[in-house]
């Protein structure tokens, strides 16, 4: 049975969410403002956040960045926001997924098991390998192994993989991959070079990726194949 924190203002809303989730067996916790999703983000682990942006004491965006700051718990943001430029702001904070309201439970439901299984599908152990479908990173020993074979990588392609490695599924915006693996010294161009030297080594191109997809205008992810 998966976790769900949901947070939602709307009483009505939060109520049919919750029967409908509950109903499908998932065990949700319920709670209609940011204040209280942070303290149970902190409190106890979940498997998977649903986040209304209009709540009543913090917009949900920065809630989002407040969770990101604690928690790596995939988050599907729930809207009535459509612009683009608002999507993708949301994206590069942080959120996994969103949904558009007014939704059904099936879209609802969908999303998350899709969620749920390419987040599962990454596992850090607790000696610091992180096993991605195919691919075997010791962040410890700085060495990887793709398909047996361990791959040759320079320092910034290990680092700029572990990144990846560690938010399977997740886009990760070229900002962020400056900041976190550049120390915020890398130009666009930068990282698609390397990026472009890790899909040789993986044996895929950018016009046909299969771990390593740039997502336009957003940044690029590490998906794990199923």
């Amino acid at each position: 049975m998966h976790s769900v924190l949901l947070v939602e203002d709307d009483e009505a809303i939060r109520a049919a969410l919750h029967r409908a989730l509950t109903e499908r067996q998932y065990s949700v916790v319920a709670v209609g403002t940011a204040a209280e999703a942070l303290r149970e983000t902190a409190a106890r682990p979940v498997d998977i956040v649903l986040l209304d942006l209009g709540l009543p004491d913090l917009d949900g965006a920065a809630a989002l960045r407040m969770i990101r700051g604690v928690s790596e718990v995939p988050v599907i943001v729930v809207t009535a926001r459509r612009g683009e430029a608002s999507m993708v702001q949301l994206l590069n904070a942080g959120a996994d997924d969103y949904v558009v309201k007014p939704f059904s439970a099936e879209n609802l439901v969908a999303r998350m098991n899709a969620l749920l299984r390419r987040t599962s599908t990454s596992v850090m152990t607790g000696n610091g390998v992180i096993n991605a479908g195919a691919l075997r990173i010791d962040s410890l020993e700085r060495s990887a192994w793709f398909r047996g074979e361990r791959l040759e990588l320079t320092r910034r392609e290990f680092d700029l993989l572990v990144y990846l490695a560690e938010r399977p599924n997740r886009v990760v915006s070229r900002r962020e991959l400056s900041e976190s693996v550049w120390g915020n010294n890398a130009s666009d161009q930068t990282i698609d070079v390397h990026m472009s030297w890790l899909r040789r080594k993986l044996g895929e191109t950018a016009a046909d990726p299969r771990h390593l997809h740039t997502v336009r205008g957003i940044g690029v992810k590490l998906v794990v194949p199923a």
